[in-house]
């Protein structure tokens, strides 16, 4: 549990108005509104957080023209929890790289959520991949040094539900619910390809923060300084944890990092220490519970903590597939079912045969033969190729009129089982064909003529193998001969 060892004093509070720039989703920095939170754009970070293969814009952030001038470059990440039910709105105010200097800054914004923490989802990949759109933003061009959600305070300008072209820098304020997170993305799109830094101010307003600014947003995810839980993928670029967000700012005597590697509870690895060690480096693929113990000038102690996980891209051996029932593997034979066994930490979705995804493992009625399923890691690491597998079956229909689909009718994957044999019998109970299963099956002619389209039976015979015991088995059904 991530929590404050002991009461930090007041002296101490002033730092939390200065955060650190977070350019990344991943490491998005918590926040609240007791204050104002000064920071600047200042780089593009090290991971896209827009997938660019799916996101040429962010909702109504303009990518632009040239290729590295896009949205990504000189950006803010901020993750915020709501307190309390109410309306929030925020102002973000451009400032002067040096005192007294001019703005050069324009600054855009976007705002996601609203997020349920509990659900364990990778916010960050939803934003990426376009499955999350902001439910706030601007990108129109500020004629004030103010942007932002609610009312303008140069000019008074009431925000207003999002128009290209509006001119109205300021959109509507949010209606917001106790525990609900969102994220805040800041762009400065203006000079977003020279990488300098361009500084802003952060500054939380609405009715909730007119009533209590200090619980309009939850204060104590501001103690989580290392941020929320991170999903990364294997081979992405490295993730830098920073100490300097803590209620601690400069006053650090002593820095401290863990690290629990099965998140045990038993933090099996010091990793570094020393009153320099602000920050440190996670690279892929070690995925952990990440500690940092920091002990102030003031002999207070702070800590927080950090659980990462890294997700590779499926392959055959992350997934043991089970058919459940078919000729081989249960007493049951028609329909046929399987499921799909994540092996490892996994989170899946399965596409069966070229059909949509789904989250549920188990797919029912699936099709005698050869199948295939693709596997997607819903973290956005990647999709696997398809993986074929086999359920022993019998197909309820075939044409047998020389195109080469369906011509003949089989048990498929028949050469599984143990000493099969196949009789066909025509509705009156004639029997019409015996074959082994060295053959391609019925090609559905008698004594060389065509039979007609209707529906016929089959018997199957073989020995199946229950826990050490032969048993012999027979199947009887029908199936259709369609011209």
């Amino acid at each position: 549990m991530r929590a404050l060892l002991c009461a930090i004093c007041c002296v101490l509070s002033f730092h939390l108005a200065n955060s650190q720039n977070s350019p990344d989703c991943r490491t998005a920095i918590p926040v609240c509104a007791d204050m104002p939170i000064t920071s600047a754009t200042d780089g593009s970070g090290d991971i896209d957080d827009f997938d660019p293969e799916v996101i040429t814009q962010s909702g109504c952030l303009e990518k632009g023209s040239v290729a590295s001038a896009n949205i990504e470059n000189n950006t803010s990440w901020y993750v915020f929890r709501a307190g309390t039910d109410g309306q929030i709105g925020f102002d973000i105010e451009a400032q002067p790289v040096t005192p007294g200097g001019l703005v050069t800054s324009e600054l855009d914004f976007a705002l996601y959520g609203p997020f349920d923490q509990t659900s364990g989802q990778n916010f960050c990949t939803l934003v990426g991949n376009g499955s999350a759109q902001p439910i706030r933003c601007n990108y129109e061009v500020n004629d004030t040094n103010f942007t932002g959600i609610g009312v303008n305070p140069v000019d008074g300008r009431v925000g207003a539900p999002f128009v290209v072209g509006s001119q109205n820098t300021y959109d509507e304020y949010i209606d917001v619910i106790a525990g609900e997170i969102y994220y805040l993305f800041i762009n400065n799109y203006n000079t977003n390809f020279d990488g300098d830094p361009e500084p802003f101010t952060l500054t939380f307003t609405g009715s909730s923060v007119d009533d209590d600014q200090n619980t309009a947003l939850d204060c104590t995810l501001r103690d989580e300084f290392l941020g929320l839980d991170i999903i990364a993928c294997e081979g992405d670029p490295d993730i830098v944890l920073s100490a300097l967000n803590s209620p601690a700012g400069p006053n650090i005597a002593n820095i401290t990092w863990e690290l629990d590697a099965d998140d045990d509870g038993t933090y099996e690895t010091t990793l570094a220490t020393g009153a320099g060690q602000t920050e440190w480096t996670v690279t892929s693929p070690n995925s952990g519970r990440y500690r940092v113990t920091i002990e102030t000038t003031f002999a207070t102690i702070i800590q927080d903590d950090i659980l990462i996980t890294f997700y590779a891209t499926p392959t055959p051996a992350d997934i043991d597939i089970v058919v459940v029932d078919d000729f081989v593997n249960s007493d049951q034979t028609d329909p046929y079912n399987v499921e799909f066994v994540p092996i490892g930490n996994g989170n899946y979705e399965y596409s069966l045969n070229g059909e949509e995804f789904q989250t549920d493992p188990v797919f029912m009625d699936v099709p005698p033969g050869i199948n295939s399923v693709v596997v997607n890691d819903v973290n956005g690491c990647g999709t696997s190729e398809p993986i074929e597998f086999l359920v022993v079956g019998y197909p309820k229909f075939f044409t047998p009129n020389a195109d080469n689909r369906h011509d003949f009718w089989n048990v498929y994957g028949v050469e599984e089982l143990s000493n099969p044999r196949i009789y066909i019998f025509d509705r009156y109970g004639k029997l019409i064909k015996e074959f082994p299963t060295n053959t391609l099956g019925w090609d559905g002619t008698f004594n060389g003529r065509d039979m007609p389209s209707s529906d016929y039976w089959f018997r199957l015979d073989y020995d199946r193998d229950n826990a050490g015991v032969v048993v012999a088995r027979s199947i009887r059904r029908h199936f259709s001969l369609v011209r």
